[in-house]
């Protein structure tokens, strides 16, 4: 298995014919914790705290276009956001540029819930609205923090205890008219009122859920660990329309989560597929594969798109572990342009380019319209051990600048005009979400249970 910036692993079924392979370590004590194979199987590799382990080959370069070197690109100017309610901000992806933290110093430090342990993983993005912060840690439970002192306003305990769900990790939050939606990895989605933590209503799910839910149109989406997109009724909590996926025998322990626009849903999911739905009825739109035509070892057989889509301007935008990188058209489903880069992280477009980090630690800037490369930095630059490189999160662009966070406890600015290092903060500990920017501030969760707030 793997941990991937949003803190999860790579499950091989044993179904799987995995041929010569081995099992991967994870991060800290997550190695091992979820091992299909049984306790003989040992693994070969194994990571220490706050590093993780590469399964896939980087076999293939992205090189800066030759023509674009010296030539300048439109970045909007940073706007305020006073909340981050979804995954990704405000559902439908539409702030570029968010005015956050423009000193780039941590404020403050608030511990919040259990921290990542052996059976145990803090996989989920924060929330903002309202002038609260709402988390969710290792054991699933919720917490409310004030979003200017970190002080801890509630927590609920909402996952099941029974001797069938010992143990479960992952899911996530999404906001909307004064409710939380919970999606989490003890086969459970809520709703819950966010200003008390009091339970509205309960569903159970067939499966584990690692992936945060989105709402829109009255309608909780969400991706199952079965490759399944569930549908629920916000206010009752009763189900609607599914969506199968291709069933893959190896994924990650992750699920992103869909992305909404206008009346078309989109779904990414671990057998590599991009699909595009109706959100009235389901009815399949177009569906693509990000997929290498030629992958050359079996765990490079594991094509999951663990970063979430994003739409922007009419298009998609997603990556896949497998080795591609695309813009399709939102409406068609026709790919624009692909990139070979593997990652398991989530796009931000912002004027004329898209940012994306490839799971060798490279981070890409690439032109919206074809495709082509305008600069790449390399933070594992100079590091040859793969078990010393860190793996990173992000990014975001706040207050002009590239902002990603990383394994080894880092959150680090660049210029997104050319990819320079422009300054390095210590969090203390390993980051595996993504950074969020709102209020003014860029939140981080920790795996130690920290929300850490730079201002």
């Amino acid at each position: 298995m793997i941990t991937r910036n949003v803190g999860v692993a790579v499950l091989i079924a044993g179904a799987m014919a995995l041929g010569g392979c081995s099992t991967v370590g994870a991060v800290g004590d997550m190695a091992g914790k979820i091992n299909p194979f049984g306790k003989k199987d040992k693994p070969q590799e194994v990571a220490g705290d706050g590093r993780r382990i590469s399964i896939i080959a980087f076999d293939q370069r992205v090189e800066a276009a030759e023509a674009l070197k010296g030539i300048e690109f439109f970045l909007p100017p940073a706007l305020p956001q006073a909340d981050w309610p979804q995954p990704g901000g405000l559902g439908e992806f539409n702030v570029e540029n968010v005015e956050a933290a423009p000193a780039f110093e941590i404020a403050w430090r608030k511990g919040f819930g259990k921290g990542s342990e052996r059976a145990f993983h803090i996989t989920t993005d924060p929330i903002i609205a309202g002038g609260r912060v709402y988390v969710m840690d290792a054991e699933t439970d919720i917490a409310a923090l004030d979003a200017q002192t970190g002080a801890v306003i509630w927590k609920k305990s909402i996952h099941p205890r029974t001797k069938r769900d010992k143990a479960g990790f992952g899911g996530g939050i999404a906001f909307a008219d004064g409710k939380l939606y919970i999606a989490s990895g003890f086969r459970m989605v809520a709703q819950i009122d966010a200003a008390t933590g009091a339970v509205g209503w309960k569903r159970d799910t067939a499966s584990p859920i690692h992936g945060a839910p989105i709402v829109n149109h009255g309608r909780m989406f969400v991706v199952s660990t079965d490759n399944e997109l569930l549908t629920y009724d916000t206010a009752t909590g009763a189900p609607g329309w599914t969506f199968q996926a291709l069933v893959e025998p190896a994924r990650m322990l992750a699920s992103p989560s869909p992305v909404v626009s206008g009346n078309t849903v989109v779904a990414a999911f671990a057998s590599g597929e991009v699909v595009a739905l109706s959100t009235a009825n389901g009815n399949d739109l177009w569906n693509s594969t990000l997929s290498r035509a030629s992958r050359t070892t079996a765990l490079s057989e594991i094509r999951d798109i663990a970063g979430r889509p994003v739409i922007h301007q009419g298009d998609v935008y997603a990556a896949s572990h497998g080795g591609i990188f695309a813009a399709t058209d939102l409406r068609t489903g026709q790919a624009r342009w692909s990139l070979p880069v593997a990652s398991i992280d989530t796009p931000w477009p912002a004027g004329d380019v898209v940012f994306l980090i490839s799971q060798a630690g490279e981070v890409i800037c690439a032109a919206r319209e074809n495709g082509q490369v305008y600069w790449i930095k390399d933070l594992n630059a100079g590091i040859k051990k793969s078990k010393e490189r860190a793996l990173f999160g992000g990014p975001v662009l706040a207050s002009d600048r590239l902002v990603v966070v990383s394994s080894d406890g880092r959150a680090i600015a660049l210029n997104p005009k050319t990819g320079e290092v422009l300054k390095t903060i210590k969090i203390g500990s390993p980051v595996l979400t993504s950074p969020v920017a709102a209020n003014g501030m860029i939140y981080v969760v920790t795996d130690k249970g920290e929300l850490v707030a730079i201002r």
